[in-house]
């Protein structure tokens, strides 16, 4: 199977994801409620209509173009999937297939149907992918693994993995840089950035990064439309627990009813908290950023004013390229 196949079959799953019927869509989604409450039936069609984004066949051409990817010797490679949102590890898996190599994947137990169902639909598609899939509760006998994590899996990782190639990622999230210049419609797409999957991805904005003096009553208008946060009853489990912890330790923070905003100069926030930091001029904002550099997975900034960062709004829906803690997944596959 030559990666011309295997750029075709990935582009027909995602024409079957766009066309996902709303009886099979249903289906999935009381399955995967009943596993995981976060994978609300709106997070998951987001997810999946990011992943027929990515499978763009001429995107898919392009983006493999650069690279030798019909490997003499196919390998085996482990993938350890993290389950913080919807198909977290897809580009993985398909940076895995196109690359000509056979993946055996240890699902996380908080999304361990969404990818399963997919691996189904390609398989029907091409079935030169029988025998490339497998679904493992351990990753031996591999070749090579990608890994994502917590900090502290990522140690444990590092040293289990340590004799055979690997990319092994660790806890990250984003930031927005605001320069109070913003109208209603960009702080609007900022809200997209933050409230998407309730927080929990790492392209998620956990921090922000605002003017000196700059007003919070300009950013609560615009998020009303992610009010409904509330109502979901995890999501207002940690809401109440963190404002509690605030309030007893008396620790300032601006409250709108579903978000706590405090000053801080960590960059990772728990759910339902924002983190918030002030900056002077540019020199110091390009200081703290540099400072964070390690943890920041993307920045947003309206209209990408800020060098190097995302539009407001674009978080969640990465190209082809944009590999998790910019290490080049496919260079390293291409490489094994």
């Amino acid at each position: 199977m030559n990666l011309e196949l295997r750029i075709n079959a990935f582009s027909q799953l995602g024409d079957q994801i766009r066309a996902l019927e709303t009886s099979e869509f249903s289906l999935l989604n009381e399955a995967i409620a009943n596993q995981n409450p976060w994978f609300t039936p709106e997070n998951v069609r987001m997810a999946l209509l990011g992943i027929a984004k990515l499978l763009d066949k001429n995107e898919l051409i392009k983006w493999t173009s650069t690279y030798q990817l019909n490997p003499s010797q196919v390998k085996t490679i482990g993938l350890a999937m993290a389950g913080n949102i919807p198909l977290v590890g897809f580009h993985d898996f398909l940076c895995v297939l196109i690359a000509g190599h056979k993946v055996k994947a240890k699902l996380s137990s908080s999304d361990s149907i969404l990818l399963p169902h997919l691996a189904n639909k390609l398989i029907s598609i091409e079935p030169g992918f029988n025998g490339f899939i497998q679904f493992e509760e351990r990753l031996n006998h591999v070749d090579g693994v990608i890994a994502t994590g917590s900090d502290n899996t990522a140690r444990y990782f590092e040293y289990y993995f340590r004799s055979i190639p690997h990319i092994i990622r660790k806890n990250r999230s984003s930031c927005a840089v605001l320069s109070g210049k913003e109208k209603v419609e960009g702080l609007t797409r900022l809200g997209s950035d933050v409230f998407s999957y309730f927080g929990l991805g790492c392209r998620n904005v956990s921090k922000l990064f605002l003017p000196k003096d700059y007003s919070m009553t300009n950013l609560f208008p615009a998020w009303d439309n992610y009010s409904h946060l509330i109502h979901h009853h995890k999501y207002a489990n940690n809401y109440d627990y963190q404002k509690s912890i605030l309030l007893v330790n008396k620790i300032p923070f601006y409250d709108n009813g579903f978000v706590l905003m405090k000053e801080e100069e960590a960059s990772v926030s728990p759910i339902s908290v924002l983190f918030y930091e002030y900056y002077q001029d540019m020199q110091d904002l390009n200081s703290k950023i540099e400072s964070h550099r390690g943890k920041i997975q993307c920045i947003v900034s309206d209209k990408k004013w800020v060098t190097g960062s995302e539009d407001f709004g674009t978080a969640q829906f990465p190209g082809l390229s944009d590999y998790a803690d910019n290490m080049n997944t496919l260079a390293f596959l291409e490489k094994i």
